[in-house]
């Protein structure tokens, strides 16, 4: 009885051991190894390209529109003609003022001469004090007329000049908003505008809040700026593509705009080819700041629980630990980590899907893991 008690614990342990589970293989991922260095940040912010100087092209005179001069839409130069006026008017204006001034110079020249006759007499007493006084009061009134007509040839001459309507800067012209033979006053001087383009305004706005959040991050350490907060801009055009010329910083407003609650930023940017335009929508990567012993993890090592961010870092002994993390602002492909791992340490880049808490883990290079991915 005692045997065969024997027996049946004995077949019971081999059957035991057969159905007992082996031993998981290690899990192969792919890992990136930490490293915190000194990384520079940009802020991203949407711009909107404006003229640098942007002077309407109005008429100083009133009178008919003879001519235009310049092409609608070109690109002009400074002093070049744009309009030309009727001159006849004004040069006949001209002429009546020269001719009052010559009047009033000969009238100037019988006074003088006049004085000279009547002082030496008024020295001796042979004409009374009256004569030399009227003498005296004639002659200063024909110089004051004098200079009243020279004033009036002045003004004339300048009329005559305003006739010729040039453009005061270089830049690209609009169309005329007046046509030849239109009556132009005061009420209807505009003619057209000329925008500045070489150098270009980028203009944006950083709201309130980011303003906030930049000195928080600023006064903590986690982002330094650059010295005397001399950013530069980065101008990225509406196809993607990158305007070869960066810009600095040239003016920021007093306030914040009660309206919009945000506050506006220039970036002055060269445009010698002409590339931008007045009114064109950018993006606008303001540079300069850095991020001390930043790091940066791909977006794909971070999962996400119920908990919030994590990732799985690799300890010494090839296990898998589940691992908490603080995500700062994207870069590219990447996350800023502001806490939660430390330089040297070793996420699980590839592969996390398949990793448990405690699980031995069997690091490959990134195409084996993925030749592995494709046989399973």
């Amino acid at each position: 009885m005692l045997c065969c008690s024997l027996v049946v614990v004995l077949a019971g342990c081999r059957n035991a051991e057969q159905q007992a589970p082996q031993s998981s293989a290690p899990v192969e991922v792919v890992i990136h190894e930490v490293e915190a260095r000194d990384t520079p940040v940009a802020f991203e912010f949407v711009g909107k390209t404006v003229s640098s100087r942007k002077v309407e092209i109005r008429s100083r005179v009133e009178g008919f529109l003879e001519k235009r001069l310049y092409e609608e839409g070109s690109t002009v130069t400074s002093g070049q003609p744009m309009f030309q006026m009727d001159t006849k008017p004004f040069e006949a204006r001209l002429q009546a003022a020269n001719a009052e001034l010559a009047q009033q110079n000969a009238r100037m020249e019988n006074a003088e001469a006049n004085l000279k006759r009547v002082r030496p007499l008024a020295k001796k007493n042979a004409v009374a004090q009256k004569e030399l006084d009227d003498a005296l009061g004639e002659y200063r009134s024909s110089a004051a007329a004098v200079e009243a007509a020279r004033a009036n040839v002045i003004q004339s001459e300048l009329n005559l000049g305003y006739t010729h309507i040039k453009s005061p800067v270089s830049g690209v012209s609009s169309y005329a908003v007046q046509q030849e033979g239109a009556y132009v006053g005061i009420g209807n001087s505009l003619l057209t505008y000329v925008a500045q383009i070489d150098p270009m305004w980028i203009e944006f706005s950083i709201s309130e809040n980011q303003i906030f959040n930049f000195r928080k991050d600023a006064a903590s350490g986690l982002v330094k700026m650059p010295e005397q907060e001399n950013f530069q801009v980065e101008v990225v055009l509406a196809d993607g593509s990158t305007y070869p010329h960066k810009g600095q910083i040239t003016f920021a407003d007093a306030s914040i705009s009660e309206e919009t609650g945000t506050f506006l930023l220039r970036a002055e940017v060269e445009n010698p080819n002409g590339m931008l335009r007045p009114g064109q929508f950018v993006r606008a990567w303001m540079q300069g700041a850095v991020r001390p012993d930043a790091v940066l993890l791909p977006k794909r090592a971070v999962q996400q629980g119920g908990e919030g961010s994590y990732v799985w870092v690799i300890n010494d002994a090839q296990e898998a630990e589940y691992r908490p993390v603080t995500l700062g602002p994207w870069r590219g492909k990447e996350w800023f980590i502001d806490k939660g791992l430390s330089d040297g340490e070793r996420v699980v880049v590839d592969g996390a899907l398949k990793v448990r808490a405690g699980n031995k883990v069997k690091v490959v290079e990134p195409a084996q893991e993925a030749s592995a991915g494709k046989s399973s």
